[in-house]
């Protein structure tokens, strides 16, 4: 005792427990804030508070004159979120962010060790913590304008999705029943972040009334700091210094989890590199899915033999164009469901296994075939594909690698290997599926390694031009062959010496060549010279002769108009001369057409003219500018595409949402998007976010 150094008392002070706002009292920290810059001085416009979860916003005005403020940021921003309307729910009603909302999360978890003290006239006063709370700034506002972003491109875009596949009208429902809840399922249900956002979202927000601290209200509510009662005498707490240590800092128990052997995703190199070589090739192949061998090589540790990988991912995974794709088995274990469907891990995996053996048959797969043959939902099939393909738009999915040449030279004893394991899975998927010979025999394969024949861009564009200069040697000969007809059918002519009668100046036949030669085989000025026309020496037609012709023309322009809904007259005319061309020499109709005569056919047939106001910097001819529709054509829709065409009168161009409020005006909001859809589609194209009638768009 005399070595110790000496330590005298100097003062004692009385401690008092004030309980008033134990209950209530948060310690607010700003850790993105230095401690000198506080926010007393800003103006609070709102404050609420989630009392169980402890959560609180609180929503603080910004001061836009400051010269650190960018008024044309805070102006965009503005724009951004709410966009151009003016609606109470907008986020900034002055059209400029003068304000920003802090959100809080817990700081600590428990908070039963800590406590906020005054000291006043020798006394403390101490009062429990409820929670300490770090407020930051929050930035949903940016999700609100990523939102708005989305809505207009939706609004802008094609009505009918640039999918794969085309989702059909009937979709096939899928019934699920329920299995009882096991209790290790129950509470991976409860540690769920969807979980736990849905009981945050159940507790109501509790509107409060913000006070500065200068407020006489605020000054008020500290003396509730202060220990109301104190003139209690209390026992005197009889500890050792030690005990009492104890019980203001207890020591923090950790719960201590057992560390699984073979965890399904590796945070680092250095811990999976810790494993035996098995399980590190089972957690890469497992988290990747596919990866070719020289890959997985990168991946090992240096001086791995690559026999001993071999052997290993053979385990694992099957061999699919020279890939190596993780096995159903590893992806979906026994005794487990789906997340989607709740089907049982065995039928996954054998769906799994059709879809990786229509890989080894070919580069292409389409999930709707893929979809009717194992009877699984679109979820399960195109979580399948998500594994080892990639979407491509209107074609279906692709594998996800090139096919390995290299692998599949340095080790053909694997690949004879996985040859002969396929052909089990073969008989297999064969047996459950009720597959025909011909579903199961590969379209092309290579004479080599027996696996699918991949053929490269190179390859495939060498082929495309060798037939691009085929096709035009041919349409060369052909263009040369009607000249050299045309040329003797005016000679012709000339020693018959055919008077015909002049037509009038609105009666000139119409141009159907695509060039200056005629496309019409033997036909001069409209005339064909073929003995079975009853064509007179002075070259007017026969009587009867002009009905057939009419009604020959009458089809073919209601036939057009049933298809393409809408055309302009340079496209009607262009797909006449299709039709002429694919006429056998002598038909009736190459009598000559001319464009008024066209004109009536197709007013004729019930179709109107369009009057599309095209500006004038708009460069289109004047066929085009000529545009027809059919009025009628005896379905539900007609009425929707009459309103369509409304709206083309007053612009050439409109946007998607004017026509959607225009039909759901007409038709209520009942009005379905299929409908929508369908009436688009039939008389619209889509160019730059704007819709235009079919033949006015400019490329």
């Amino acid at each position: 005792m005399a070595e110790e150094e000496d330590d005298p008392i100097i003062q004692e002070v009385d401690v008092y427990l004030a309980k008033s706002l134990s209950e209530k009292l948060f310690l607010f920290q700003y850790p993105i804030r230095p401690a000198a810059m506080t926010y007393n001085d800003m103006t609070h416009l709102s404050a609420k508070i989630k009392p169980k979860q402890q959560k609180v916003e609180l929503e603080m005005a910004i001061d836009t004159v400051s010269p650190n403020y960018c008024r044309s940021k805070g102006e965009q921003i503005a724009l951004n979120v709410d966009g151009t309307s003016i609606d109470e729910s907008n986020t900034y009603s002055t059209k400029l962010m003068d304000k920003q909302v802090f959100s809080s999360i817990q700081a600590a978890s428990n908070t039963s060790r800590y406590a906020a003290a005054i000291y006043r006239k020798g006394e403390l006063h101490v009062t429990p913590l409820r929670g300490i709370l770090q407020l930051r700034p929050s930035f949903t506002y940016l999700d609100k304008a990523d939102a708005k972003h989305r809505e207009r491109e939706a609004a802008n875009e094609a009505g009918d999705s640039s999918q794969d596949e085309a989702e059909e009208d009937v979709k096939q429902v899928t019934v699920r029943f329920s299995r009882p809840e096991s209790e290790q399922a129950r509470q991976r249900r409860v540690q769920s972040y969807e979980f736990l956002q849905k009981k945050q979202a159940e507790e109501h927000w509790v509107h409060l009334h913000y006070y500065g601290v200068k407020d006489s209200r605020s000054e008020h509510e500290r003396q509730y700091l202060q220990c109301q009662a104190t003139g209690m005498e209390n026992t005197e707490l009889i500890k050792s210094p030690s005990e009492y240590l104890t019980m203001l800092m207890p020591p923090n128990t950790e719960e201590e989890f057992e560390k699984p052997v073979a965890p399904s995703n590796v945070l680092s190199m250095a811990q999976l590199r810790t494993l035996p070589l098995a399980d590190q090739i089972k957690i890469l192949i497992k988290n990747v899915k596919v990866m070719p061998f020289a890959n997985l090589m990168g991946l090992m540790a240096t001086g791995t033999d690559s026999t001993a990988v071999l052997r290993c991912i053979q385990q694992v995974a099957m061999l699919v164009q020279g890939n190596w794709v993780v096995k159903s088995d590893i992806i979906y274990p026994k005794d487990t469901t789906s997340p989607h469907s709740g089907v049982a891990a065995e039928v996954l995996c054998r769906g799994r296994d059709y879809v990786m053996w229509k890989f080894t048959q070919g580069r292409w797969v389409v999930r709707k075939e893929v979809a009717a043959v194992t009877k699984l939902c679109q979820e399960d099939v195109k979580e399948f594909l998500d594994h080892m393909a990639v979407v491509r738009i209107n074609q279906g999915w692709e594998f996800l690698l090139p096919y390995d040449e290299d692998f599949v030279k340095k080790h053909p004893d694997v690949v004879q290997r996985q040859q002969m394991l396929w052909m089990g899975i073969q008989a297999k998927l064969e047996k459950v599926f009720n597959l025909t010979k011909e579903d199961m025999m590969p379209k092309k394969q290579d004479k080599q390694s027996g696996l699918p024949l991949v053929i490269s861009g190179e390859q495939r564009i060498s082929t495309a031009r060798a037939k691009l200069n085929e096709n035009c040697g041919r349409l060369e000969k052909e263009l040369q062959i009607k000249k050299d007809l045309n040329k003797a059918n005016a000679a012709l002519m000339e020693d018959i010496e055919i008077k015909e009668e002049p037509l009038s100046e609105d009666e000139e036949p119409m141009d159907t060549s695509a060039s200056g030669d005629s496309i019409n085989n033997g036909m001069v000025n409209g005339v064909h010279l073929d003995e079975n026309l009853h064509v007179s020496l002075k070259g007017h037609l026969t009587g009867g002769h002009t009905d057939a012709v009419s009604q020959e023309l009458k089809e073919f322009v209601n036939t057009t108009f049933k298809k393409h809904c809408v055309l302009s007259l340079s496209d009607l005319k262009r797909l006449f001369n299709l039709h002429l061309a694919s006429l056998p020499p002598g038909h009736k109709l190459f009598s000559g057409i001319s464009d008024k005569r066209l004109q009536q056919t197709v007013l004729d047939i019930g179709c109107k003219q369009i009057l599309v106001p095209f500006p004038t910097h708009y460069a289109v001819g004047p066929d085009e500018q000529k545009v027809f529709a059919l009025w009628e054509f005896g379905d539900v829709y007609d009425q929707h595409r009459q309103i369509l065409f409304e709206l083309f009168t007053k612009n050439y161009r409109v946007r998607r949402n004017v026509i959607q409020a225009r039909l759901t005006q007409e038709f209520g909001e009942d009005l379905s998007k299929q409908s929508v859809d369908k009436v688009l589609k039939d008389c619209c194209a889509s160019y730059g976010g704007m819709w235009y009638l079919k033949g006015t768009v400019q490329s």
